[in-house]
């Protein structure tokens, strides 16, 4: 996840990193690392290099002189500012955003954009839900001409979310399956995957105390050797994005490592 290999920017253990997106390249490929899920904030939205054609250029370059791929972001946008809790002109305008968003991942071959359905982004009457299930659906045509599928990160039980997700094509819409969030909830991962497992386009690997906060893998709730072996199974061939817990000492890049050797143990073990 972008800024997991740079310093915190203002305490959060996620916003764009401003100051060091630029370096995060080089990091990650001396890690080992080929692929990056982007982020961008509400806060200086149409500053974020992929919203402009010179940045998406320079996300190119550096994309490419490090062998890193970029084919999915993180909207938190979204969930600062929804479009399905706000009107008129407010709404009209965070729907540009979300255009803006669709169209400049399509430039840059950005696959998934997540849109999370959490926190202040969860949806909390019918209303909301008829207003993001039509604005969504209007687009289904323009995203498949741009290639771009939205996946959704919610806080809904099980079988909830396979409700939800069947109101939307599957050819252009899935589920960002969040392993921490999910154990934080204290849903059984066997019951998620069982449920919706077809729909996983994404998945974050992190872990987190139930009811509380990110901690660092296997210290928390998550059973994630559990939940990577089911996702395996069920014939999942995507990516795992780590969204893990920050190091307490600063060195981020020598956790992301640990937790990195960590995630393709598990999911080697999945294989045997």
């Amino acid at each position: 996840m972008q800024g997991r290999l740079s310093a915190l920017v203002d305490g959060k253990i996620q916003a764009f990193p401003w100051n060091e997106w630029r370096e995060e390249f080089p990091r990650a490929k001396a890690l080992g690392l080929s692929r990056m899920e982007w982020t961008i904030d509400q806060d200086r939205f149409r500053e974020n290099p992929l919203t402009t054609e010179a940045g998406r250029s320079e996300i190119q370059r550096l994309a490419r002189d490090n062998a890193i791929a970029i084919p999915s972001l993180t909207g938190d946008c979204f969930m600062q500012a929804p479009f399905w809790k706000a009107a008129g002109d407010a709404r009209e305008a965070l729907v540009a955003d979300l255009d803006l968003v669709i169209a400049s991942c399509a430039a840059l071959g950005v696959e998934f954009v997540v849109i999370p359905l959490v926190d202040n982004g969860k949806i909390e009457t019918p209303e909301q839900t008829e207003l993001l299930l039509r604005t969504l659906l209007d687009r289904s045509a323009s995203l498949s001409r741009q290639n771009v599928k939205i996946v959704f990160e919610s806080d809904l039980p099980p079988a909830d979310l396979a409700q939800f997700i069947a109101k939307f094509p599957h050819e252009v819409f899935g589920i960002n399956y969040d392993i921490g969030n999910s154990a934080a909830l204290g849903f059984d991962c066997g019951e998620e995957i069982a449920a919706y497992a077809p729909r996983i386009l994404n998945v974050h690997v992190k872990d987190r105390l139930r009811g509380g906060t990110t901690v660092p893998p296997g210290t928390g709730a998550a059973e994630l050797a559990k939940a990577i072996r089911l996702i395996e199974n069920s014939g999942y061939a995507g990516q795992y994005i780590l969204q893990t817990a920050r190091a307490a000492d600063g060195d981020h890049s020598g956790a992301l490592a640990i937790y990195r050797d960590m995630t393709v143990r598990w999911i080697e073990d999945a294989a045997r």
